[in-house]
């Protein structure tokens, strides 16, 4: 008997463990022994604790399950989810950087290569760091920690930079609320961004890479650093790369849980030791990054998937998407969905798709009222607005931010008025405070709000004229995008926000 219980934060969350133990206990009580694998979640997370037992090859699914359904998951009495891979949710995925999370342990090398895993690297060993560096660009694959710049750029330019050192710097600081495929990547595969990181490493000609891993993700802290063990003593890492007497190493280091710090160059600083403010630009990190180095510097999604490239060829990846988003998006859907969790499709499914088809609509059952896209600087888009494609052009044409692909969806219930406040008030609370516009504008932005909760008319004009002067005048994207999320609100939601005066009229 061959069962997997995810050992994923969410899904610990939710009882994993509990389950686990009580799987262990049962069986050993009934003179069985199984063997109890602990994977990443699959990430159907209204499923979990998912319990999947092979049968003939085949893993059928049962969840939820709770440490009292044990003796009847046992008994076979336990009604079934059929195999994991014909759920609907799951079977509709095109997984490409996300195939193997849920499916395998994720500190087995021996099952990460039985997977595909090393298949991208061995190729890059045989390459050129121009020809590496060209199959990344011709992927199309582009930044996905929320700005989509084109990676293929940003590699050459460190490539073709001249230093004695180079370094590549994966930013793990996934700070964005609603969003959650970082630490599901590295929770559940974390050798796929080890193996990316080290292509990048010879794409570049960078000999040492860091992971910079918020302090709130213990679990995913946990099992990269046993990953980069084990990837070390397997000689994946080190000296002399799987024998070719190429160099690269990694180092985890754990960030104090400042949001702007998964802003590049403040994330930098505080790799430095040094407090995480927003450097200003130019000089650009992949000229003067890390130590005045050339560093590229990565979203774990994008490092992650860089060895499907090289498995699987970049003409493979570039074939999927839509429009210059090429390759697959990694939504995150989140919020009051009736089905929350990871869905890994090809770039231009419509937003309506998602949120009624895909997440069931609200778990409260009232109508969907706004959902907002891309984390907290991300825009609030209405009912009206689903026939958007998840693309970062075509987004953008709908006034929206796909950022880090998190969803987080809202019932007719919730306020605007106090959702534009929220965007405000983390952005004072979150500013590093080296610019004015941000760290002056925000504060002004909530006592702005509080005054036209108050019915004060006059403060309307104010506020859309303190946004365009943070939107401008900002260092960094936390100051000159959070207006997004608050004029969104306002353009989209204009009752939320009538004032008293208004509303009597």
């Amino acid at each position: 008997m061959k069962v997997y219980i995810p050992g994923d934060s969410a899904a610990k969350a939710l009882g994993a463990d509990a389950v686990a133990e009580r799987f262990a206990a049962e069986a050993e009580a009934r003179g069985l022994k199984p063997e109890i694998v602990r994977t990443g979640t699959r990430g159907m997370i209204w499923l979990e604790p998912l319990v999947e037992m092979e049968q003939d090859g085949v893993r059928m699914g049962y969840g939820p399950v709770t440490p009292q359904d044990v003796p009847a998951l046992l008994d076979g009495t336990f009604e079934g989810l059929g195999p994991v891979e014909e759920i609907p949710f799951f079977a509709r995925q095109t997984r490409l950087t996300f195939a193997r999370c849920g499916v395998i342990n994720p500190l087995d090398l021996a099952d990460y290569e039985a997977n595909g895993g090393l298949e991208g690297l061995r190729r890059a060993l045989g390459m050129t760091g121009d020809e590496i560096v060209r199959e990344v660009t011709d992927s199309g694959l582009r930044g996905r920690g929320g700005a989509g710049f084109p990676t293929g750029i940003k590699w050459k330019t460190v490539l073709e930079a001249q230093a004695a050192q180079k370094y590549i710097v994966c930013n793990a600081d996934e700070g964005d609320s609603g969003t959650f495929a970082d630490r599901m990547i590295m929770e559940g595969d974390p050798f796929t961004l080890i193996e990316g990181m080290a292509i990048a490493g010879l794409g570049v000609g960078a000999t040492r890479g860091y992971v910079y891993l918020r302090s709130e993700y213990p679990d995913a802290i946990r099992v990269m650093r046993e990953a980069v063990l084990i990837a070390r003593a397997a000689g994946l890492l080190g000296v002399d790369i799987l024998g070719s007497g190429r160099a690269f190493d990694i180092e985890i280091r754990e960030g104090a849980g400042a949001y702007v710090c998964g802003e590049e160059t403040s994330l930098l600083n505080s790799l430095e030791g040094k407090r995480g403010v927003v450097r200003a630009k130019p000089p650009l990190p992949a000229l003067e990054g890390f130590l005045g180095r050339p560093t590229v510097v990565n979203n774990v999604i994008s490092l992650a998937t860089v060895p499907v490239i090289f498995q699987k060829g970049a003409q493979y990846y570039a074939d999927f998407g839509l429009g210059r988003s090429r390759g697959t998006v990694t939504l995150q859907i989140a919020g009051n969905v009736a089905r929350g969790g990871l869905f890994e499709t090809a770039f231009g499914i419509s937003l309506g798709e998602v949120v009624n088809d895909l997440a069931g609509g609200t778990a409260s059952g009232r109508p969907v009222k706004a959902v907002q896209v891309g984390g907290p600087l991300g825009a609030y888009l209405p009912v009206s607005g689903f026939d958007a494609r998840l693309g970062y052009e075509e987004l953008d044409a709908k006034g929206g931010l796909l950022g880090h692909a998190g969803l987080v969806v809202f019932d007719d219930s919730a306020d605007m008025l106090g959702m534009a406040r929220f965007a405000m008030e983390f952005c004072a609370v979150e500013s590093c405070g080296k610019c004015t516009p941000c760290r002056i504008g925000a504060v002004r932005g909530v006592e702005t709000i509080d005054r036209i909760a108050a019915g004060d008319a006059d403060a309307m004009p104010l506020l859309a004229d303190l946004c365009e002067t943070m939107k401008e005048g900002s260092l960094c994207a936390l100051g000159g995008f959070t207006p997004l999320p608050v004029m969104s609100a306002v353009s989209h939601f204009p009752d939320d926000f009538a004032t008293t005066k208004e509303a009597a009229e």
